[in-house]
């Protein structure tokens, strides 16, 4: 590839104005897929999130965020305990439909742990948490968990890049 064949960048300063850009540009880093459920009053609710990161291994410490106009929002900014569901490429269905539908383990078969999480399988990874800090960041709120469980499986991972779902393999 030449120099002359790569593409001009776009150049701009977030402000109010630029921010379908400024979401565009935050799409040119691929990530994985996360469904984050927790109980509510209202039974047990999910969210997508791609926010999720490792932050320790002693004591096993896990962030994700969650945005403060989302409708969502108040259910997780209760929830003392949540679970973490790294998504696997054939759950793409089950994550577009939870993108849809706060409410979408009404019917979508899972289990309660001890904490009254609900949990789905045939995910790659689930972390169960409990809640050890919120920090605001701007229009998200940063929510640390501490890894109470966990389990893993070998699979392919579901990603996100540039507004549209995707896989990648090994």
């Amino acid at each position: 590839m030449t120099m002359q064949s790569l593409q001009q960048p776009t150049v701009f300063s977030p402000d109010a104005n630029s921010g379908r850009q400024l979401r565009d540009a935050f799409g040119k880093f691929a990530t994985g897929v996360t469904l984050v459920t927790a109980p509510s009053t209202d039974g047990p609710i999910a969210i997508v999130a791609n926010s999720f990161s490792s932050v320790s291994l002693n004591p096993a410490l896990v962030l994700w965020s969650v945005d403060r106009g989302a409708r969502r929002f108040p259910y997780f900014e209760a929830a003392d305990h949540y679970a973490i569901h790294v998504l696997a490429a054939e759950q793409n269905d089950v994550c577009k439909r939870a993108a849809r539908d706060a409410h979408i383990l009404n019917d979508h078969p899972y289990q309660l742990n001890a904490d009254g999480v609900p949990l789905i399988d045939h995910c790659l990874a689930r972390f169960e948490c409990r809640r050890v800090a919120a920090h605001d960041a701007g229009d998200h709120v940063i929510i640390v968990g501490q890894v109470q469980r966990t389990q893993m499986r070998d699979g392919q991972p579901l990603t996100f890049f540039g507004g549209d779902f995707g896989s990648v393999s090994s």
